[in-house]
């Protein structure tokens, strides 16, 4: 059964179902590496990001490995076949969401926020900032934050919005995502975006607000798709595309 083209509209877990099918029926063996990301996507006529988030909920299912350095494996048939289920929605989506949104909600944050708001704000980005040097986890500050921004619009629709972006995105797909790519330096970064956001919007600065929050998204982004690929380099040798793959 050759690849078959995905329309557009269509998320990663189409992409998952297909490969997962192929898998399955011995178009890719165990212990044999997949395609490269791009061919993969070029294939399928989709974004890589979308193959991205399918391979990620591949090795979730326990159906394929990411190796550090080498590529993405097939696994052995499980004596028990892992069950297949909802992992969330794809981080790369999201992120491209959040941008949409959240930039917007920054820049009225920071017309709208009231004394009340900015120091919700500021109580936010410290408490970020504390469990940062203490080495806890900082996903409840985090969270806290962005949704303290849009709490400051004053609108909520808005503050539903950001929450509900949050909570979709914090699904099994995310937490692989920061197992294989969070380091000490992203999570650094990551206060210096908030310290930026704070800024702007204490200072009522609408536009700044927005670019500083579309900057912060794109470097999550960014950087997560980075490591995606340094995870993924390949030793010497080559992947063979199945002979049966249709070009």
């Amino acid at each position: 059964m050759p690849i078959q083209a995905i329309s557009s509209d269509r998320l990663y877990r189409k992409i998952a179902q297909q490969l997962s099918d192929l898998i399955a029926g011995g178009e890719y063996e165990p212990g044999q590496r997949l395609p490269a990301e791009r061919d993969l996507a070029r294939l399928f006529n989709v974004s890589r990001p979308s193959v991205r988030e399918a391979l990620i909920a591949l090795e979730i299912e326990g159906k394929v490995e990411v190796r550090v350095g080498s590529g993405v494996y097939v696994t052995p048939p499980h004596p028990v076949s892992v069950p297949s289920r909802d992992v969330g929605e794809g981080p790369f989506e999201l992120i491209r969401a959040r941008r949409a949104i959240e930039g917007e909600v920054a820049m009225l944050a920071a017309g709208e926020a009231t004394d009340a708001d900015r120091a919700e704000i500021q109580a936010a980005h410290d408490e970020l900032r504390a469990r940062q040097s203490g080495n806890l986890s900082t996903e409840t500050a985090d969270r806290r934050f962005h949704v303290a921004i849009a709490r400051a619009t004053h609108n909520s629709p808005l503050e539903g919005v950001v929450a509900m972006l949050w909570d979709q995105g914090r699904g099994a797909l995310w937490q692989v995502m920061e197992k294989h790519f969070s380091t000490p330096g992203l999570k650094a970064a990551t206060l210096k975006d908030h310290r930026a956001i704070l800024r702007t919007i204490l200072g009522g600065d609408g536009d700044g607000a927005r670019k500083a929050m579309h900057a912060h998204l794109d470097r999550v982004a960014r950087e997560f798709a980075k490591g995606w690929e340094q995870s993924k380099k390949k030793r010497p040798g080559k992947a063979v595309l199945h002979k049966r793959v249709a070009p």
